[in-house]
Order: C-alpha cells, then sequence, then structure tokens
C-alpha cells in the first residue's frame, strides 16, 4: 500500500537517472537490491546492508525510509527518519517528540553527484516535521572518509553544511558516545510547533537531566 504522503522524484546523476521514493513501503523494498552496491571493505562498512533491516524501519509508526535507486532497481542511497530505540534519553519526552535521522548513505560511486540533498528534500518532507525535534549524532568511526578526498575536519564539516540547509543547527550535550572524540557532533531541528516548555526539556535532557 502507497503512502499518503509519498514522494517520488527522478534525478539526474551522471549518465543516468536516480529515483528517489520517500515513505517507501516493505513491498517497495523487497523490490529493489543492495547487491553489489553497499559493499564492506577495508576503509568502508556501511550501516545498512540487508533489506530486511530496511523493511523492519519502514513498519514502524510514522517512519520514513527514503531511498534512491537506478533503472535496475539498485539500491544507491539511503536516509531513515524514525523514533530513537527505547533506550535513548530522548524518549523522556512525552508524546515521541523527538525523532532521529538514523541513517543517511549514499554507495561510494554514487556521492557527489546532489543524490544526498535530493533524499534530505523527500526525507524531511514528513508530515508531523513541525511538532517534532528532529536530530542527528555524527560519530567520526562511522563515517567513510577514506572513500573521499577530505579530512576528517572537512567531512565533519560537509555534514554541517548539509544538515544546515535544511535548518539544523549544532548544540551542545553530554552524551558520552559524542563527547569520545572532538569531531563528533549533535545536530537538530526545533519545529516551529515546540513549546517553549518542551524546548527546556530538550535543553535539560542534552545533559541527563530530567528537570
Amino acid at each position: 500500500m502507497t503512502h499518503p504522503n509519498q514522494k517520488i522524484l527522478i534525478w539526474p546523476a551522471g549518465e543516468c537517472n536516480i529515483t528517489i521514493k520517500s515513505f517507501c513501503s516493505p513491498d517497495d523494498i523487497a523490490s529493489l537490491s543492495l547487491k553489489d552496491t553497499f559493499v564492506e571493505s577495508s576503509n568502508y562498512n556501511p550501516i545498512l546492508s540487508k533489506k530486511e533491516s530496511l523493511i523492519s524501519a519502514s513498519l514502524q509508526k510514522d517512519t520514513n525510509v527514503t531511498i534512491a535507486y537506478t533503472d535496475e532497481r539498485k539500491i544507491v542511497g539511503i536516509s531513515i527518519l524514525q523514533y530513537p530505540s527505547r533506550e535513548e534519553r530522548w524518549v523522556k519526552i512525552e508524546n515521541r517528540v523527538m525523532m532521529e535521522v538514523s541513517v543517511i548513505e549514499v554507495a561510494t560511486k554514487w556521492r557527489s553527484k546532489g543524490i544526498s540533498k535530493k533524499l534530505f528534500e523527500l526525507l524531511f518532507e514528513h508530515p508531523l516535521k513541525e511538532y517534532r525535534i528532529i536530530y542527528m549524532v555524527g560519530y567520526s568511526w562511522t563515517w567513510d572518509v577514506a572513500g573521499t578526498d577530505l579530512s576528517i575536519i572537512q567531512y565533519r564539516n560537509m555534514l554541517i553544511n548539509l544538515f544546515s540547509h535544511f535548518k539544523f543547527r549544532i548544540y551542545l550535550t553530554n552524551d558520552p558516545n559524542v563527547l569520545l572524540c572532538p569531531e563528533n557532533l549533535f545536530m537538530a531541528r526545533i519545529g516551529a510547533n515546540i513549546s517553549e516548555k518542551v524546548q527546556m526539556k530538550f535543553k535539560w535532557l542534552r545533559f541527563n537531566l530530567d528537570n
């Protein structure tokens, strides 16, 4: 069944067109292939390499799984917006206010073609975005810096620029994983309909203080 908010975009990427589809259903995902695109190597360990993980995410309430794929139906880009797991501190804010950009990844040979920005455009066309605080956590050890000509700081700045385009800001937090490396970062976008009370709750929770 097609999600009522699903959008489809055809994006020219070099010699072929890429289809980018939001709110992908399990059937959408089942018809696509991850073979030969997200391949682990000595320098690269893809966050997602199995369709089952994508299908599982797509079944979660309000989750937006946005996928870029070729005419041969090979997946070359993935982004996921979903609620945090029960173990995360952010679930302490009531009414599922917090949502995480848990995955944003483009296969190595398909980078620098504007696909990630187009993935985000559809990812954030979410009907609840102004009623949610959407966040991302950037861990430098997950970045495929070796597959680029960028330094770790340049890669970090690239991510900051990408998310800033969609109104994300850097926020301080005492999350121990974020603090492990100076390059790590935490960014968030506060929806227009988030109350001051919830914004204050978010401020305290960034430091794990349940005020």
